[in-house]
């Protein structure tokens, strides 16, 4: 009974215990890196500059200061900064001028479809976001919903495919979520004839990336122009689809980073919250190949009349056998069938119902004769059947089917026809794709049926460590803001396994483990008492010397049991 009960209590405590230590770990996890991430960017400073202290910080308040109930300390009301551009950029913009005096809203209209939706007319407003954590961060809203939108800036100065990578990099926050709509940007073409007034749909473009979704359909484009050095014409070439899950990043609502990468060595790297998602090569990860093939399909092969595919055919000199008979059929009335006994051959099986009545407004001129409904008949529920009896069909052991001359070889056969290769008359060789046309402006040619879809942050450099340093100042600051107010973990970890139930499977585990190894260790092996049992009498001395181990010290023991000794002739002895 003992043992149950302490198997019982080890059970509850180390499910508390896992639980607790699983929750404060991984909350310690998720919130160091954002305290320290906090404090490289510098807002204990702008703490202390507001005049709220480091215990703020710290999650310390005094209790002289405030009639407020112990609880959990507020997040930090930290205003934002904009990040300051440094060191070598082709664009930068974040917005916190609070206006639209460097972009150009499009004047053109689309062609081929209706004038009622042609025009680009589409608002777009710079504007705090929504239920910001960090008052002030100013960004581009594209505001109105089921219309066509494209706005546009000039770069500093053209980026030139040349030796250096190319890094892109913008934030989007889909503050109502997103039904149908894109939220990814075009690099301009560096063309003669570009005009941002025009911005449309067809406008060129060297690279278009960012995220996109329609119903249940998510992406993350990385699209590029490659010219063909033989025809100088222009395709689009598309990146492999993301391994990566990217249906929270259209739905949490929190702000997120996306940062291209194309290196001079043509190798590609996606980012989402500074985590690679995508990657590959130019040469041989995009949809069609930046090559083509040297060698075709001549177009003006044709398959000779003569030429057999057939790798069987019927035998030619097989003979149907005398005996076969096509006709025979397929089942026949097995004869050595008896009739069961008791068999009701004057019995129907189902008979008019003796209790019908006749409709008050049947009408036999319009419904016809009325007749009792048909109900089975009782008689047939205790005998083996009614009516005629017949016997019953057995496969024909006879039945042979159609005859058919059987398959053999092909004599004749010449395998699959194929046309003869030749030399493709369009091939050529391009190993540096990375040499794309040059662009000079920036872009956003988008339609949605959401509204206030948030951009900010846009920086186009060719230095990496630049590129981190800006998503550090501006990104950094945000995700440190929004971590600080996300619901408790408990909260988080139903939430994500509501949308991915297999996680309840992970959380099973994690608690489950250590807990049978607990039970195993403690409620299977024999439990010891460090006092000694009445009914168990002590080792003997002899037993001790059968083995070098070291042994208790049973000392205590035998000086307990001398004391009972004593006891109990005193007892015994007349008073």
């Amino acid at each position: 009974m003992e043992l149950n009960v302490r198997c019982v209590v080890l059970l509850a405590v180390g499910l508390c215990s896992t639980l607790l230590l699983t929750t404060v770990a991984t909350h310690q996890e998720e919130e160091e890196p954002i305290m320290e991430l906090a404090e490289d960017m510098g807002v204990e400073d702008e703490l202390e500059d507001l005049g709220l202290g480091e215990e703020l910080l710290d999650g310390e308040v005094d209790p002289e200061d405030t009639d407020t109930p112990p609880g959990p300390p507020p997040a930090p009301k930290v205003t934002y900064k904009a990040p300051e551009p440094m060191g070598e950029h082709f664009f930068a913009e974040s917005f916190d001028r609070g206006t639209l005096d460097s972009w150009v809203l499009s004047k053109a209209k689309k062609e081929d479809i209706d004038e009622d939706i042609a025009k680009y007319d589409g608002k777009w407003e710079v504007e705090d976001m929504k239920d910001s954590k960090l008052p002030g961060d100013k960004g581009l809203v594209l505001k109105s919903r089921a219309k066509h939108h494209a706005i546009s800036a000039q770069l500093l100065r053209p980026f030139i495919f040349d030796t250096k990578p190319l890094i892109v990099q913008y934030e989007v926050n889909f503050q109502q979520g997103i039904d149908c709509g894109g939220a990814y940007v075009k690099l301009l073409s560096q063309t003669p004839d570009l005009n941002l007034d025009e911005f449309v749909d067809k406008t060129p473009y060297t690279i278009m990336f960012g995220p996109d979704k329609c119903g249940e359909d998510y992406k993350l484009h990385f699209i590029f122009r490659h010219k063909n050095p033989k025809t100088g014409e222009y395709e689009e070439k598309h990146a492999k689809k993301p391994d990566a899950d990217l249906r929270t990043y259209y739905t949490d609502k929190k702000t997120h980073l996306y940062t291209l990468v194309v290196n001079p060595d043509n190798s590609f790297e996606v980012l989402v919250d500074q985590t690679v998602v995508n990657s590959g090569n130019l040469l041989t990860d995009m949809t069609p190949p930046i090559n083509p093939a040297a060698e075709i399909e001549d177009p003006d092969d044709h398959k000779p009349e003569d030429w057999d595919e057939r790798a069987k055919i019927q035998d030619p000199d097989a003979v149907k056998p005398e005996d076969w008979d096509e006709d025979a059929p397929k089942q026949i009335p097995d004869e050595d069938a008896v009739k069961p006994d008791g068999w009701l051959d004057d019995q129907p099986e189902y008979t008019s119902d003796p209790d019908a009545v006749k409709p008050e407004d049947w009408d036999e001129d319009m419904d016809g004769e009325w007749e009792a409904p048909q109900i089975p008949n009782a008689l047939c529920e205790t005998a083996p059947g009614c009516g005629a009896w017949q016997r019953p069909m057995i496969d024909n052991p006879n039945y042979k089917g159609k005859w058919k001359a059987p398959m053999i070889d092909n004599p004749n056969y010449q395998g699959v026809w194929k046309p003869r290769k030749i030399a493709n008359p369009d091939f050529f060789e391009d190993l540096h794709p990375f040499r794309m046309t040059p662009f000079n402006a920036v872009g956003l040619e988008l339609w949605s049926m959401t509204s206030d879809i948030f951009f900010d942050n846009f920086f186009i450099t060719n230095e990496r460590h630049t590129a981190e340093r800006w998503a550090n100042d501006g990104w950094g600051m945000k995700k440190a803001a929004e971590g600080a107010a996300d619901p408790g973990l408990v909260n988080q970890m139903m939430t994500a396994a509501d949308e991915r139930p297999w996680l309840w499977v992970v959380y099973v585990l994690t608690v489950a483990v250590p807990l049978i190894l607990i039970i195993v260790f403690f409620c299977t092996g024999k439990v010891r008492d460090h006092r000694p049992s009445k009914k168990a009498a002590a080792p003997a001395a002899a037993d001790y010397k059968k083995t070098d181990e070291p042994q208790p010290d049973v000392k205590e023991e035998e000086e307990e049991k001398a004391e009972e000794d004593q006891v109990k002739e005193e007892k015994s002895q007349p008073g």
